[in-house]
Order: C-alpha cells, then structure tokens, then sequence
C-alpha cells in the first residue's frame, strides 16, 4: 500500500529525538520560521539525540566514561566506535533501525546507547528489535553462535518507563520457575530513567541523569559533558546539518501526509467520488497516525491532534489508534 511505502521512505531519515517531537506536537514550521530553527541549535542540550551521537563518536573517551557510570562492575580499559547514527536495514522490507552511539570494548562487547526523548510505549519491543538487529550484523554465515558477542541494549530516557522510582531497569533473560537461573544468552537491556526517586544508583551516573533532565551540578564528568556541548555549539558543519536535518524530517512528514491525500484522491475518482471522499479521509487519517507514532510523538498526543483535525467520535478514534 502507499502507507507502507511512504512509511519506508520516512523511516530512511535518522532516528527521532526530542527536536522532532516538538516540531510535530507543535506544528511548527521552520521554513517559515528560520529564526526560531537558528535559536532551537543555540538551546539543544546532551539530550539532544543528534547533539548526543555527534559527541559520542568525536569524543569516544566520555562515551567510555559514560558505559563504566551505567556498568561499573565492568572493566572497559578501551573502546571503538562502531558507528554513530549507525543504519542497520537487513531486509529491503523490515523496518530499518538508526542506532545514536554504537560501540564496542576492548573485551568485544558491543553497545548500543540511545537518547529516547519520546515515551512511545513500546521501548521494550523496540529494544528487543535492536538486539535482534544488531546480532543479524555481528554474525557472519556460517559462523557457530557461540561467537556472538555479549551485547547491551541501553535507553537513556526523561521518564519512568515502569512506573517504579528506579534511575536503572536491568534486564536479562531469567527462569521463570528459578529466578537465580539466566539464560546465558549475553543479551542484556537497560532503561535508564531520569526522574528516578531511589537511592539505587551511583552519584556520578545519578549527576548524569540530572544533567540530561536539565540540572547541572559540579561533577567533574558532567562538567566535561558540558564543555562538549557548548564547544560543540560553535561547529559550523554540525550546525548546518543539525539544521538540514530539520527542514527534511519537516518535509518528509508534509509529503508524507500530501501523498496520503493525493493517492486518495486518485483512488476515489475511479472509484466514485462519494467513496473517494471517504477513502481519502480514512487513509489521510491512517497515514497522520503512522507519520506522528513512527517521529515518537506520545499516543495521547497523537489521539489530541487526529481529534482536533478530524472530529471523529471516540469510538473512531480508538479504531485508528489501533491501526
């Protein structure tokens, strides 16, 4: 269908963060409004997923600090940056992955550390798509799956994802029936959440997550962090793609969402004009609601803004959110 081929194009643009989520949300317009794109550059902060990658791979040795805050019963002497930004596409028809900061130690472990600004409700499966992502691009055909390397999963997020005051959510695969048991599979998934309220995590890691919330404090890691990103903020070609990046997700939506239109259209004057009309709206509406989930734009947004354009009923609603 078009959706699903307008989807692949849209899924081509790096991974969203918290610049698209506002500009969707906001219905921002930044070819219209190039001041505001200028003054969204000087006031991104760590939290920034393009600001974040763009760190992590030109200063891999605060990407290094980073992972012994989150792991310290790790010993990590060295790391390499894989790849920032890293695209994983498999399968011409799966849905592609865009990794923020892929890395791997000394000890061949590998990481993949991603900003996730946007509550999605669906980080589990999404981490779990990464995993699975990532294993396809560390084995070779033909090669035993013993050498697969241990691999870790890590969301860096400004919510709560379970709901339970935790900085830190680590998971790996365990006995149901005996919970001392793990699988050995060397997968393990964290979530870290800035808005914790335990004691259950280091001060330094702690400072981290205060400082991607916006709270500064003297640790001498986060004042590094800072020193990066202002320093950052005076780089020309950072700026410049930063911003480029801005005017083509802006445009991928807005054809995304015209092309939905026309294709209805077209679809409605061989069918009928009266059935044309419905279909055009139906899908309009389906294509809307793809758009805005696929850019990480929270369900109760999304069911704000489809409501606010297209009045439907509540039962309505609901049939496209599942969609």
């Amino acid at each position: 269908s078009y959706i699903k081929r307008t989807k692949q194009r849209m899924n081509k643009s790096p991974k969203g963060g918290d610049y698209k989520a506002v500009m969707i949300s906001e219905n921002r317009n930044w070819k219209q409004n190039p001041e505001e794109l200028e003054r969204s550059w000087e006031t991104i902060g760590i939290s920034n997923d393009f600001l974040y990658g763009k760190l992590m791979r030109e200063h891999p040795g605060l990407c290094q600090k980073l992972l012994q805050r989150i792991l310290p019963e790790l010993q990590i002497d060295h790391i390499e940056v894989v790849e920032t930004q890293k695209s994983i596409d498999e399968d011409m028809d799966a849905r592609s992955v865009r990794l923020d900061a892929y890395v791997r130690d000394d000890s061949e472990r590998v990481y993949s550390i991603e900003m996730q600004m946007a509550d999605t409700k669906e980080l589990p499966k999404r981490s779990r798509y990464y995993s699975a992502m990532i294993d396809l691009q560390l084995l070779d055909k033909g090669m035993r799956y013993r050498y697969l390397n241990d691999s870790y999963i890590i969301f860096i997020c400004p919510f709560d994802l379970y709901g339970k005051g935790r900085h830190m959510y680590t998971f790996d695969k365990r006995c149901k029936e005996d919970p001392e048991l793990t699988m050995g599979d060397g997968a393990t998934h964290i979530f870290l959440n800035t808005k914790g309220t335990m004691e259950d995590v280091s001060a330094s890691l702690r400072a981290f997550l205060d400082y991607v919330d916006g709270r500064l404090s003297d640790d001498s890691f986060v004042q590094e962090l800072k020193e990066a990103v202002d320093e950052a903020k005076k780089n020309r070609e950072w700026r410049h793609e930063y911003m480029t990046l801005m005017l083509r997700d802006q445009e991928n939506i807005e054809k995304g969402i015209e092309l939905g239109r026309a294709e209805g259209r077209a679809e409605g004057r061989e069918e009928g004009r009266t059935e044309g009309r419905a279909e055009e709206r139906q899908e309009g509406i389906r294509l809307m609601v793809s758009a805005l989930w696929d850019f990480g734009i929270p369900k109760e947004e999304i069911r704000k803004k489809i409501q606010e354009k297209y009045r439907l009923t509540g039962q309505e609603l609901e049939e496209y959110l599942k969609w």
